[in-house]
């Protein structure tokens, strides 16, 4: 996929209604006030020779420069994205406390995101991780 296809993508999941129970959609899971969708999904390489080393270093940086690219677009429509770590909300997550979707999902899969709000919606990418998946969350819950 190209990033117009990633933005497009997004812009799909912003004009969706959100269901009213958890499930799944035609691009991932979904529930009451958010749909997550799985932008790029790499099947990187993995090994000890040199070959294959340098595949995963390749795979590594095409994943890189795809989601700076993306970031870059909306960054351009929305300005400059806040960075949004997940750390403390996994913490307490692992202390007991109820954390609402997505952000629990989020929080067990993905160390930080880059976050925007637009009408009234929270858009967000970020690596899951090990490094091989970029995500999309489109929610008008507010991170806790």
């Amino acid at each position: 996929m190209t990033t117009a296809q990633y933005v497009a993508a997004i812009d799909r999941l912003r004009a969706r209604a959100f269901p009213v129970q958890r499930g799944w959609s035609d691009t991932g899971p979904c529930g009451p006030g958010f749909h997550l969708t799985t932008l790029i999904s790499g099947d990187a390489p993995s090994g000890a020779d040199d070959p294959v080393a340098e595949a995963v270093e390749e795979a590594e940086d095409q994943f890189a420069a795809e989601s700076e690219a993306l970031v870059a677009v909306l960054d351009a429509r929305w300005g400059e994205a806040q960075m949004f770590s997940l750390w403390s909300m996994l913490a307490r997550r692992m202390e007991g406390e109820e954390i609402p979707e997505p952000w629990d999902e989020l929080c067990t899969t993905v160390a930080a995101l880059h976050l925007w709000k637009a009408e009234g919606r929270w858009i967000a990418t970020g690596a899951v991780r090990g490094g091989d998946r970029l995500v999309a969350v489109v929610t008008d819950v507010d991170p806790p």
